[in-house]
């Protein structure tokens, strides 16, 4: 009798899990929508780039003898002089991340933002590849997904 009982409960412990695994998975399924996720990436990269922006400038967009230095002396972009490239990063960051909070141009916005990141990772900080692998899936999901039902493309039938 008790050899029996042995021999069922792996069989039936292994099934109740597989059970209330897969009850869990749908309700995450039903309450984690593609709509929260992409307003959660939206927001969470455009926060990231915007506050970034916000160092390389001073009052409304005037970027700073301090941020065209950083890209004289530490970024060093090839092919490009540093004034041209902390403006056009320091409107960059300010543009795309109103654009991705608003949900409007996201696939757009987004492909751009990978494309800062990509410049940022080859260039700039190569070793901080964990934090830029972080962004791209983030903006990589926008990129394929778009911005979802609360995003004014959607709304705009742009999407």
């Amino acid at each position: 009798m008790q050899n029996q009982l042995v021999s069922t409960l792996p069989a039936t412990a292994p099934s109740l899990l597989r059970s209330r695994w897969e009850r869990i998975k749908a309700a995450l399924s039903r309450h984690i929508s593609h709509d929260l996720l992409a307003l959660v990436a939206r927001l969470a990269i455009a926060a990231l780039f915007f506050q970034s922006g916000r160092t390389k400038v001073e009052g409304f967009l005037r970027v700073t003898p301090g941020a065209i230095e950083l890209f004289r002396s530490e970024y060093r972009l090839p092919l490009v002089p540093p004034d041209i490239a902390a403006h056009a990063a320091a409107y960059a960051e300010h543009l795309f991340p109103l654009l991705l909070v608003l949900g409007l141009a996201t696939r757009f916005s987004a492909a751009a933002l990978l494309g800062m990141t990509v410049v940022i990772e080859v260039f700039v900080y190569p070793d901080a590849w964990p934090t830029h692998l972080s962004w791209a899936g983030l903006l990589l999901y926008l990129l394929g997904r778009g911005g979802g039902r609360l995003a004014l493309d959607r709304w705009l039938r742009l999407d």
